[in-house]
């Protein structure tokens, strides 16, 4: 929906103030074209009805110049708030029939030029900068998955510390793969039916190691539907809601998943029994960056997890919603459209 921008209506009254001088001068010469003919003429009457004539002719030019330019401006407007992306507004505007539109309309055009060639040589950049960070990051699994490989063939109390790290390594790398694709993820992008059951294993399956070693109680209820979405989008969300419930846990942890039937949409919760979410944070957990309260006192935290989860979620049509009580837990709730047209719509 395009916003409305109020009018800037042309008064009659303003447009004469701004023609003073022009209609001054008019009147005055007039004026004095009158003074000169009723010397020469002597004939009162007859000098009236030239000036009374004078005075008509440029009462009715002033009226057709205000009227035209009065209705070419309100049409510049009504294209303004009918044209969803107003920086493309000099392509839609009528051929100017006076001389301030025609400057007007071409120093437009002149704008939008600059303004789209700036923008056509900051995505090129912007692209060119995504597929560096993507390239590295490929590259960069390499070397990672061979120290993974090395630790796993030399087990040991120092190399399960390595290999503690490697994981987490391995989890901002990840991230940072999914932050450089975020904004165009319509290029990877794959929706179709998936078994919700199968993408919640297999995302608990990937932090095995982790919920292991914190004793966790996975519960798992309900969960034998089918949604529509992609699969390795949904694996990441889940991947990074079980990280951040792991980082704010307590001593007796437990993560429960599961799911109910909405009429019109399925929803997936995710409740754990962690330390919460203070409600002065709640607001602004999804935002890109905010840490908060708990990512301040409890575990080192990038911002970016949520936000994350958000945005894919917003891009592939899903709800993402959050609801915490600060001691106690929080509910992560995922609304998937049972009709996948819904899931498509731009």
């Amino acid at each position: 929906m395009c916003s409305v921008y109020a009018y800037k209506i042309m008064k009659l009254f303003d447009y004469l103030k701004d023609h003073f001088v022009f209609l001054f001068s008019q009147f005055v010469l007039i004026l004095f074209m009158g003074l000169i003919l009723d010397m020469i003429s002597g004939r009162l009457p007859l000098v009236m009805l030239l000036c009374f004539t004078g005075a008509l002719i440029l009462f009715f030019g002033i009226w057709y110049d205000y009227s035209r330019k009065s209705r070419y401006y309100k049409h510049l407007y009504d294209a303004l708030n009918t044209i969803p992306k107003k920086q493309y507004i000099s392509s839609v505007l009528r051929t100017p029939t006076f001389l301030e539109a025609e400057i007007l309309v071409d120093v437009l055009k002149q704008t939008t030029k600059a303004m789209n060639d700036e923008i056509a040589s900051s995505q090129i950049s912007s692209n060119e900068y995504r597929e560096y960070i993507e390239t590295w990051i490929h590259e960069i699994k390499v070397p990672i998955s061979c120290i993974s490989l090395i630790c796993e063939n030399n087990k040991s109390e120092f190399t399960g510390a390595i290999s503690d790290e490697i994981d987490r390594i391995s989890s901002y790398v990840e991230q940072a793969l999914y932050y450089a694709r975020s904004t165009n993820v319509e290029k990877d992008y794959s929706i179709r039916s998936i078994s919700l059951e199968n993408v919640v294993k297999s995302a608990i399956k990937k932090h095995s190691k982790q919920l292991i070693s914190e004793n966790a109680r996975i519960v798992m209820k309900d969960l034998d539907k089918q949604v529509f979405s992609d699969p390795k989008w949904m694996d990441f969300i889940l991947g990074q809601i079980i990280s951040n419930s792991i980082k704010y846990k307590r001593d007796d942890f437990s993560l429960t998943f599961c799911a109910k039937d909405e009429g019109s949409s399925i929803a997936l919760y995710i409740i754990d029994d962690g330390i919460g979410i203070p409600s002065k944070d709640l607001p602004r957990v999804t935002e890109k960056g905010f840490t908060g309260e708990n990512g301040r006192r409890f575990a080192k935290s990038t911002g970016l997890g949520l936000f994350l989860c958000r945005q894919l979620c917003t891009k592939m049509h899903l709800g993402f919603h959050i609801s915490s009580v600060f001691d106690t837990g929080t509910t992560i709730s995922i609304i998937f459209p049972k009709d996948k047209l819904l899931l498509l719509e731009d």
